[in-house]
């Protein structure tokens, strides 16, 4: 069943407050892996993502893992420039559902994006990722693991997406590899330090186990006559489950699709090459829930409690796609959380329409024991938004509890739309709370509707960001260094031939939401917000989220014969600060950085 929402009564004030007030009950789930053989998306997910069967509105929660990504040189050049188009599309599919990207990680070719609703944000904490490269012996990242480990309404979760080595000869690499991935791979804090320390492991991806012992002939025979179970007994991951340790407490729902490898690229046909390769299950969804504990975890910090079950609700492969030598692999899952969350971190109030410019009034208080952060900012989102990088306009919120904060005539947009307010937290680089849709409905003068979308989007950009971001590109910025490592049993050794990959945190009608409405804090002080100069460092679009280091506009440059735009360019300045300095140093209130130009700032690749 679907999370049950409970409203509260608005006051007469007509103000509504963010995020508060859930029941927790089960939530859904979704878990795609797809190997796409370096192959240019489709045209149409949907029917992969089960957004055509009518119960997205039942879905919380969808985590994406590709294998094979195109990852040649100029391929991977332009994809640093602009979002990867898997990526995009993904986006592009789910944001009218009102799903964000909450967070991403690629590793050549391998790439995990966890999408979520936009009401859910507030009750998605820690979100951390990591990778390890196990190919050529931990050198390459054509094969290895990446994962993205979060908070879910208090409980820890970790999302797994593996591409091990390939071949039927090869299980035992495959096992130690797995175990290479999970001891490699550690986040920080207190509790869940390991993959297998989270509360629920989703492990999936191009695991490559095969089919022994059974020839071509019979494996084709058995699926052609849908005797599938005749195979599964020669399956050898479903072996290993029982042989290997480090598999123990997986599980996996039965194989009622046939194999999703090989086809022939364009059919539906087996491999009918001359290497005729045999048919194999290589692409799986398991997961793993951790045993409960009965005393204090690491650090003398109490783990998750309550109860947390597992039922898994579908599980199959999609033969449609025909553009990769793979099927993609889908699973819904039905999540029990126990209900330990029910109030947001920051909860918003805001009048229910902005006709004039002088109600842009927002005014919010933050829970006891809330890590704020002086570079903490509310940002103004258009209904759809793709990721909490992806807001029209955004202010900065003061770090004392219980004040307003105002968002000027100028950086308001124009025309008539739903918009949400969300806060962000930049402790936990995520959005602490959100509100429900509400409408913006101002007037639009002569010189405003010419430099207007009819989206209501504002297309005044100048001619640097236009060279930097394909059209309608919204990538979200780089994240900071210590959300995002990469590990290899190999570095230990030539440290200096590895390079560390940047960290990408990637992440209509009026929708229903959770959020409830209360009563607006009263005796709550104003505070007016200075406005940052045009000439200052700010000065850059804050929507420009594709922007990237000195390194890189130089490579750049220099291979499209262009010459460097003079030093005075504001965010050239910005992005060529100290690595030591430390955000805003030496920098007056009005001089006040971007959300974007801080994280460009942490990006390992701009050091």
């Amino acid at each position: 069943a679907p999370a049950v929402s409970l409203f509260a009564v608005a006051d007469s004030a007509g103000l509504e407050c963010g995020a508060a007030g859930k029941l927790l009950a089960a939530r859904v789930i979704t878990v795609v892996t797809w190997n796409v053989g370096t192959a240019m998306p489709p045209n149409d997910v949907t029917s992969l993502l089960h957004l055509n069967t009518g119960e997205t509105n039942d879905v919380d929660m969808i985590a994406i893992g590709l294998q094979e990504v195109n990852s040649k040189i100029n391929k991977r050049l332009k994809d640093a420039l602009f979002t990867d188009q898997w990526s995009e599309l993904f986006m592009d599919v789910l944001s009218p559902f009102h799903f964000i990207l909450v967070s991403t990680v690629r590793m050549q070719g391998v790439i995990l994006l966890v999408f979520a609703k936009y009401y859910h944000l507030p009750f998605l904490q820690d979100i951390q990722t990591d990778c390890t490269r196990t190919g050529l012996g931990g050198y390459w990242g054509n094969k290895g693991g990446v994962s993205v480990r979060l908070c879910i309404f208090g409980h820890m979760v970790c999302f797994l997406n593996c591409h091990l080595p390939a071949h039927l000869e090869k299980a035992e690499q495959r096992k130690e590899d797995f175990a290479t991935i999970l001891h490699m791979q550690q986040f920080e804090g207190p509790v869940a330090n390991g993959i297998l320390d989270h509360d629920l492991v989703f492990w999936f991806g191009d695991l490559n186990f095969r089919i022994e012992s059974l020839d071509i002939c019979f494996v084709k025979y058995a699926i052609d006559s849908n005797v599938l179970s005749q195979l599964w007994e020669k399956d050898q991951l479903n072996i290993a489950k029982s042989t290997w340790p480090v598999l123990r407490g997986f599980q996996e729902g039965p194989l009622n699709f046939p194999p999703t490898f090989k086809f022939d690229v364009g059919t539906n046909k087996y491999d009918s090459s001359a290497k005729k390769r045999k048919p194999a299950w290589t692409d799986r969804i398991l997961w793993k829930i951790k045993p409960p504990s009965k005393g204090l975890g690491t650090g003398g910090h109490r783990p998750s409690q309550g109860v947390l079950s597992v039922s898994q609700l579908c599980y199959c492969s999609h033969m449609e796609y025909t553009v990769s030598d793979h099927k993609p692999v889908a699973a819904i899952f039905a999540v029990q959380f126990a209900s330990k969350v029910d109030k947001p971190l920051v909860e918003i109030y805001v009048a229910d329409e902005w006709s004039r410019p002088e109600q842009a009034v927002v005014r919010y208080k933050m829970a006891v024991g809330f890590h704020r952060s002086s570079w903490d900012w509310i940002g103004l989102y258009r209904v759809g938004f793709r990721h909490p990088k992806d807001y029209v306009s955004y202010v900065w919120a003061r770090s004392v509890s219980g004040l307003q904060v105002i968002f000027s005539e100028e950086s308001l947009p124009k025309g008539n739309g739903e918009y949400i307010l969300g806060y962000y937290s930049n402790t936990s680089s995520s959005i602490a709370g959100v509100t429900e849709p509400f409408q913006i409905s101002l007037p639009r003068s002569e010189e405003g509707s010419s430099s207007t979308d009819s989206s209501g989007s504002s297309s005044e950009e100048d001619d640097s960001t236009l060279v930097l971001l394909a059209p309608k590109s919204r990538s979200p910025s780089p994240g900071k260094m210590k959300r995002h490592r990469s590990r290899s049993p190999s570095l230990a050794k030539f440290q200096g031939l590895i390079l560390r990959p940047s960290s990408w945190d990637r992440g209509t009608s009026r929708s229903p939401s959770p959020q409830s409405r209360c009563s607006l804090p009263r005796n709550i002080p104003t505070i007016h917000l200075p406005q940052e100069e045009p000439g200052s460092l700010a000065r850059a679009d804050p929507r420009n989220l594709g922007l990237l280091p000195a390194l890189r506009l130089e490579m750049i440059d220099q291979a499209l014969g262009r010459r460097q735009e003079s030093a005075d360019q504001g965010y050239y300045s910005c992005w060529r600060m100290s690595p030591t300095s430390p955000p805003g140093c030496g920098s007056s209130p009005k001089e006040r950085h971007s959300p974007q130009e801080l994280d460009r700032q942490s990006c390992p690749m701009g050091r």
